[in-house]
């Protein structure tokens, strides 16, 4: 049985290929006796300005006469710094018998609903994925003609099209979830053009510019193995009758089928419309919002790095503050060397979301600064009443900013003195169609406004000043999950009473970013596998 050995510690100077020196003389044995090791957590001590530090954990195989050294320390090592590893295996279904007579339906293609369909083709369902939007091929000069000034297309936009909304939100893969149905999910996004080190590193991310790519490598798979996808389709209907699912109408046509994973996005309001008149059981959750803040990306390398010559070792830093008040609030999809991009899918509105190439290369960080507003503080008790609550701050910020997609901002200490900023003065900031100052008290409740106020001056203190020196606020980030669960059973992942109606990811209320959105959708994916016999006898 393999080692796990934690807390390795190297100057960030140091190469990786100088870690299994380290790792040997914990374990007192030569590194020529190692047979094999691999990493498997990597982290960035940023804590002294002395010299900054990579914390690794690995994985270590010896000869069998070695294998004597679980719960022992050498060279300064804990004991429970080594132990044994036995990683849990990744669980494949076997394959139910109810009859498949038509191919599964996946309903749209981010992340939850690209992995259940990956999945259920590599085991020989075939499924058909129905995405609102457009491939990626198109997808991408829609959304760059969008920031040059073009008008709005609602279907095919920064959060409809081909890879969702993470598709264009800067392809972070922290996840707080571990085991190997997450490894199975990043092994997939490196076999489509993923760096290797994301199964390791502890903020692993694949960049905007490469996430397109790793979309249509996905696609090209699924489809060698049976799959097809239908783009420009938007689901308009369900079909149900006698307690289950038996099809979908859509823009493009009706499609028969038993089995329908809903993977529809945070962001389809229409769709959770119909859901709701459909009598799909549904309910409103917590969901997070708040403003975005933007800096210089050079301030938030000297507050992480002291010194300069980490830049061009570690690129450009991050960070990730929590302030603890009578409500919390915390950074959120942190973007170094980045973008604040319009997250926007219907007309006359208006909402900020960040994104960061693999470069990490403009002069400008920005994060989310966000709070949870709970279902009792929504005005209504309405299942979609906290989608109402986007749209209406959503609806304001448009206004606000004078139309045409620009972005409402005010100085960050403007914005906590409640003071008004100047019409005419030149803020920066790296939204590309143009910023407007105004008061942002007027795009998020009084509540979260209260809330930041309260939780900024905190963030800058644990700064000693140096958070909020030249950062600016603009807004608002309402989409940092959903308001709106779907509900389904634990065990089968079904919707309750409609037998066959899987919801998932993050617009199902069950995820909060790529890697969790992947994840519940394979997990779907194989609670479907375990129910229905495979297509591999059919004709497509």
């Amino acid at each position: 049985m393999p080692l796990r050995v934690s807390n390795v510690r190297l100057p960030v100077e140091e190469p990786e290929s100088a870690l299994i020196e380290v790792v040997a003389r914990r374990l007192g044995v030569k590194p020529d006796e190692v047979t094999h090791w691999r990493i498997l957590r990597k982290s960035l001590d940023a804590r002294s300005r002395t010299g900054l530090r990579f914390v690794y954990s690995a994985v270590v195989q010896l000869p069998e006469e070695n294998r004597r050294f679980a719960g022992r320390g050498f060279d300064g090592a804990r004991a429970d710094d080594i132990q044994w590893f036995a990683p849990a295996r990744f669980h494949e279904p076997e394959p139910g018998q109810e009859p498949l007579l038509e191919r599964p339906i996946v309903i749209g293609a981010g992340p939850a609903g690209l992995l259940a369909g990956y999945y259920l083709a590599l085991r020989g369902y075939a499924p058909l994925i129905l995405e609102r939007g457009r491939p990626v091929k198109e997808r991408v000069p829609a959304v760059r003609a969008f920031d040059r000034g073009s008008e709005l297309d609602e279907e095919n936009n920064y959060l409809f099209g081909e890879g969702g909304a993470g598709c264009f939100s800067d392809g972070k893969l922290t996840c707080r979830l571990s085991g190997p149905d997450v490894d199975w999910v990043l092994q997939g996004l490196i076999e489509c053009g993923g760096r290797p080190s994301i199964v390791y590193e502890y903020r692993p991310h694949l960049g905007s510019n490469r996430l397109p790519m790793i979309c249509r490598n996905f696609r090209r798979k699924i489809e060698s193995l049976g799959g097809e996808y239908r783009f420009g389709c938007r689901l308009e209907n369900l079909e149900i009758a006698d307690g289950r699912v038996r099809g979908v109408q859509t823009s493009s046509g009706r499609f028969a089928s038993p089995a329908v994973i809903l993977a529809i996005g945070h962001s389809a309001r229409d769709t959770y419309r119909m859901l709701f008149g459909a009598g799909v059981p549904l309910s409103a959750k917590a969901f997070q919002l708040g403003l975005r803040i933007e800096h210089p990306q050079e301030q938030v390398n000297r507050q992480k790095y002291g010194r300069r010559e980490y830049v061009d070792m570690l690129g450009a830093a991050d960070y990730s503050l929590v302030a603890r008040a009578s409500r919390d609030v915390f950074t959120f999809c942190m973007c170094a060397g980045g973008t604040v991009i319009p997250s926007v899918s219907e007309p006359a509105m208006f909402c900020t979301n960040g994104m960061s190439n693999s470069r990490h290369d403009t002069p400008f960080a920005n994060s989310g600064i966000v709070t949870t507003l709970s279902p009792e503080e929504f005005g209504s008790t309405h299942p979609l009443a906290g989608m109402e609550v986007q749209r209406h701050f959503e609806s304001a910020a448009f206004r606000l900013a004078g139309g045409e997609y620009r972005c409402p901002i005010q100085p960050a200490r403007d914005f906590i003195a409640g003071r008004a900023p100047n019409s005419k003065s030149r803020l920066p900031s790296s939204y590309q169609r143009g910023v407007r100052p105004g008061s942002l008290d007027a795009v998020i409740p009084p509540v979260i406004a209260e809330a930041i106020r309260a939780g900024l001056p905190i963030m800058d203190r644990k700064w000693h000043g140096n958070f909020l020196q030249e950062a600016v606020l603009v807004g608002p980030e309402m989409r940092g999950s959903s308001p709106i669960r779907l509900d389904r059973d634990p065990r089968t992942r079904e919707s309750p009473g409609i037998a066959g109606l899987y919801p998932v990811g993050e617009g199902a209320g069950y995820a909060g970013g790529i890697v969790s959105a992947a994840v519940d959708g394979l997990i779907s994916a194989k609670a479907l596998v375990e129910r229905f016999a495979p297509l591999t006898s059919r004709t497509h």
